[in-house]
């Protein structure tokens, strides 16, 4: 089974690029969503103990975490030593399931893939891209956003440029949806005809 890395920066269009793998038949494992079923599940009473007051009735409450990690990073770093082994045994056990189903091939969407060291877990990565401006446009169209926070966060992702040089299938999502799904589509075929691990540029 074909292991592919799904990620890209913030607003570059990578959930809707993951749904589209999810479409053409491929299972796909979303890091975030399985972050969002910990935090009502295993993960709750661990950050309850790190972070005490943080949960209510047995559910992380995010925005009371957020108060006690952001801008923190000694906090940070501690939440992350929670939630990260955690996701990364789910992601395990999602792969351990399919590949015992014989699926040809299975998606991890993580978002910070090459800032975690993720690349080591996958057999190749699939880049999401957009120009600059349609990715500024998109971020700060989304409730809560600002030029200040949007900076911050770019701050802390590795470069689209240094992404893309490390990809072995870039999708741009910039030239629309149609675009975007026909290079998911001849990524899929190729994989799963061929089994060729071999990546190319399918923008």
């Amino acid at each position: 089974m074909i292991v592919l890395g799904l990620t890209g920066s913030i607003g570059m269009g990578k959930s809707t690029t993951a749904k589209m793998f999810a479409e053409a038949g491929v299972p796909v494992h979303d890091s975030d969503e399985t972050v969002h079923r910990l935090y009502s599940g295993k993960a709750a009473p661990l950050v309850e103990a790190a972070f005490p007051g943080t949960t209510k009735a047995g559910v992380v409450d995010r925005a009371r975490l957020a108060e006690k990690v952001l801008g923190d990073p000694a906090a940070l770093k501690k939440l992350e030593a929670i939630i990260h082994p955690l996701v990364r045994a789910d992601a395990d056990a999602f792969l351990s399931r399919h590949r015992a189903a014989g699926a040809p091939i299975a998606v991890l969407d993580i978002p910070l893939l090459f800032e975690t060291g993720g690349r080591n877990r996958v057999d190749k990565v699939v880049v999401v891209t957009a120009p600059a401006e349609i990715q500024r446009a998109r971020v700060l169209a989304r409730p809560g956003m600002s030029e200040e926070k949007f900076a911050s966060i770019l701050a802390k992702q590795v470069p689209d440029a240094a992404k893309r040089r490390q990809a072995d299938f870039i999708v741009d999502t910039g030239q629309g949806f149609d675009a975007a799904r026909a290079a998911v589509a001849a990524i899929v075929s190729e994989l799963e005809l061929t089994g060729d691990k071999s990546g190319k540029d399918a923008s």
